[in-house]
């Protein structure tokens, strides 16, 4: 009788901290940001939204950043998932095991975890310096596309690995190809997940700020990007811009920008989740 008291204690005292530490971030991220929306919500306005940086806080607005940040997660997403989805189908679906495979398999698992600062060192070295692209879209672009590939990768794989294999066999059983069967059958059926994982970590690359730095983009640009070689700045760097300095005008448009920020995330993972539904629906 005592080790069953014992136990339901346990499962109380258990569940109990499950509970907590469920609600406490929540609660955490709520104070955030209503803080935040109690500090920016009056400057947000179409003014800010369309007006240019200013030295004077009253006047200063986030059209570059903005337009930059989307320009860059865009040309993020043509360049990392083709490769990414392609790279998780031929793992998935025509790789072998074998001690190569593994490896590269721990790697790329490895990969997803390491600190965005490296892969933005990796982008100076590579796209700023190595292929001469300078402080530009496309090496903002690329460096983001390798910091979120091994996540589209990932992501693609455990999409991958959900469609049974009975549906594999079947097809082939039919006198289906490889390809064939890959086509019609599996990425259909992987289709919810692969997109609302490349979504996912495209909106985690709206959001980064150290790779972009490290690579040199400017916090001062009075002036939209033109083209691939244009230099620009992100919403990201905007906002940290804006909190380093003194002046209190400039904390309550960092405020805003992040309301900003806050709100284009949501809004994809909003599109995530419809998307995800609605494929889910069509294949089922």
């Amino acid at each position: 009788m005592q080790g069953a008291r014992r136990g339901k204690l346990a499962e109380q005292v258990f569940r109990w901290v499950c509970l907590v530490a469920m609600t406490l971030p929540l609660i955490v991220l709520a104070v955030l940001i209503i803080d935040v929306a109690r500090d920016g919500a009056e400057r947000i306005g179409w003014d800010f939204l369309t007006s240019y940086p200013s030295r004077n806080p009253e006047n200063a607005g986030i059209l570059p950043a903005l337009v930059g940040s989307l320009v860059v997660v865009a040309l993020t997403a043509l360049l990392a998932l083709p490769i990414g989805v392609g790279a998780a189908v031929y793992l998935e679906e025509y790789g072998k095991r074998s001690f190569w495979a593994n490896l590269i398999e721990v790697n790329i698992a490895n990969l997803a975890g390491v600190p965005s600062i490296i892969y933005g060192l990796l982008g100076l070295g590579l796209f700023v310096r190595a292929f001469g692209f300078g402080r530009s879209v496309i090496a903002g672009a690329g460096t983001l596309a390798l910091l979120v590939l091994p996540v589209v990768i990932l992501s693609t794989r455990e999409a991958l690995a959900t469609v049974p294999n009975a549906l594999r066999e079947g097809a082939l059983a039919l006198g289906a190809t490889k390809w064939q069967t890959t086509r019609r059958v599996v990425l259909p059926m992987a289709f919810p997940g692969i997109l609302t994982g490349t979504i996912l970590s495209v909106a985690r690359a709206l959001g980064e700020t150290a790779p972009l730095i490290t690579i040199g983009a400017l916090t001062y640009v009075p002036f939209l990007p033109d083209g691939l070689r244009s230099p620009f700045t992100a919403l990201p760097i905007q906002i940290f811009n804006w909190v380093s300095r003194p002046q209190k005008g400039f904390v309550t448009n960092a405020a805003a920008g992040i309301l900003v920020l806050l709100v284009i995330l949501l809004l994809l993972n909003g599109i995530a989740i419809y998307l995800r539904n609605r494929f889910q629906k069509r294949v089922y």
